[in-house]
Formats: C-alpha cells, structure tokens, sequence
C-alpha cells in the first residue's frame, strides 16, 4: 500500500516510511466534520492508498456515524472530492 502526506490539501506520494510516520502521528488530517443529533459524518485524508492497485488512489474517506446509514462510507482521491462528498453525504443523512 502506497502511502501519502499532504502538502497543504495536495496528496503528495511519500516513498520514505519513517518521514510518513512522523508526520502522521501529528498531522491534522480532517476535512470536514458535521454533528446534529445522533449522527456525525466525518472526512478524512487516511494516508495510505485505498484502491489496492485498481484504479487512481484512494486517499480521503467520508463515513457517516448514526442515523439510517451508519457505517455508510465513501472514498475520494483528492481533498475537492472529499470536501464534495461530505456536502453529498450530510444532504443523504438529512443535516
């Protein structure tokens, strides 16, 4: 599995492990949260690639916690698409 830090909201390919660790461990890697109620939908650059070789990287995940689609989950491979799919995901949960 490939693994990425981010430059600003740019996803940059990181080859060195001990680099990617570190900065993982401190990193601010939410997109977007929104709460109301029971349910919280949460979107975040994850760091390592999600498509397990099949097609473009998947770097960003949105889920939803709570309500009628709990667990519901969504991959993206930029920062625009997250931030696109979190607004997506909030108007299917109804916040």
């Amino acid at each position: 599995m490939a693994n990425y830090i981010l430059d600003g909201k740019t996803a940059v390919k990181c080859n060195d492990i001990l680099k990617w660790a570190a900065w993982f461990e401190k990193a601010d890697r939410r997109v977007a949260k929104t709460e109301k109620d029971d349910i919280r939908i949460s979107t975040v650059f994850l760091g390592m690639n999600h498509s397990f070789s099949k097609g473009p990287p998947l770097l960003f995940e949105t889920m939803i916690f709570g309500g009628e689609h709990d667990q519901d989950l969504w991959r993206y491979s930029t920062w625009e698409e997250a931030e696109k799919g979190h607004l997506e995901a909030c108007k299917l949960a109804g916040l």
